[in-house]
């Protein structure tokens, strides 16, 4: 197994470790029904539609009970 010859500098050694951990910006479509932001080939998470079909029933949000809050 090679070893190497000399040894690499700490700038080396962290920017090979550091080029693993970034994080990538996910790619968001519209969605064709309501133009919110969403996922490619997901659910819309705002209307529930996805390829032009109603795939999940979705609450309205403005209808939601706080449940075991008073008021």
């Amino acid at each position: 197994m090679p070893n190497p010859k000399r040894r690499h500098s700490p700038s080396r050694r962290d920017s090979r470790r550091a080029s693993n951990w970034r994080l990538e910006v996910q790619s968001l479509g519209s969605c064709s029904q309501c133009g919110a932001a969403k996922r490619p080939h997901r659910v819309c998470m705002a209307c529930g539609f996805y390829n032009g079909r109603l795939a999940l029933n979705v609450k309205d949000k403005t209808k939601k009970k706080r449940g075991g809050q008073p008021e």
